[in-house]
């Protein structure tokens, strides 16, 4: 073997070392990505849902009912909204009116059976791919604009009410 198909058979071989260790470690994260969807993706490509996703987007106003120990509300984009049932408490600062990520599986009947809920961390938190999704939309209102229909200020309402128990709490 010359010294230039050595060289070759080296790289070669250090080439299929790297492929087959991002295979055995894509393969090993597959469990682990959960993808991301708002409502209006989610109900124009159903397909889309795998085992585990997340939705995001604002709760609907009027949509958060809670049944024994369920939570039951819809996630819009402010073009479609998805029922949402989460079995558990909502976290303290989970409102009517604002962002939130629920990750679980869409059920065969279009509900959306949560695992986790994750609310807001200040009154002007949107989930920077919820944001995404609505600018391309067409729908993102921008800062100082109200999503809710419960405003009164011409404050953003994204937060939703103040810092005490919600009604449905």
């Amino acid at each position: 073997m010359t010294r230039k198909q050595k060289r070759f058979a080296v790289i070669l071989g250090l080439g299929a070392v790297v492929v087959l260790a991002v295979a055995l470690i894509l393969n090993a994260l597959r469990d682990q990505i959960v993808f991301f969807y708002s409502p209006t993706e989610l109900i124009e490509r159903p397909a889309l849902a795998t085992d585990a996703i997340r939705i995001g987007g604002l709760v609907e106003d009027g949509s958060w009912v809670v049944e024994g120990s369920s939570n039951i509300f819809a996630i819009t984009d402010g073009a479609n909204s998805v029922k949402v049932t989460y079995p558990n408490l909502v976290p303290d600062l989970f409102r009517e009116g604002q962002g939130v990520i629920a990750e679980g599986s869409l059920l065969a009947d279009g509900t959306f059976l949560a695992t986790n809920v994750l609310a807001k961390h200040d009154e002007n938190f949107i989930p920077k791919e919820v944001e995404a999704a609505m600018k391309a939309q067409g729908i993102w209102k921008g800062d100082g604009e109200e999503y809710g229909s419960n405003s009164g200020s011409g404050a953003s309402n994204i937060g939703g009410g103040s810092s005490s128990g919600g009604e449905n709490q």
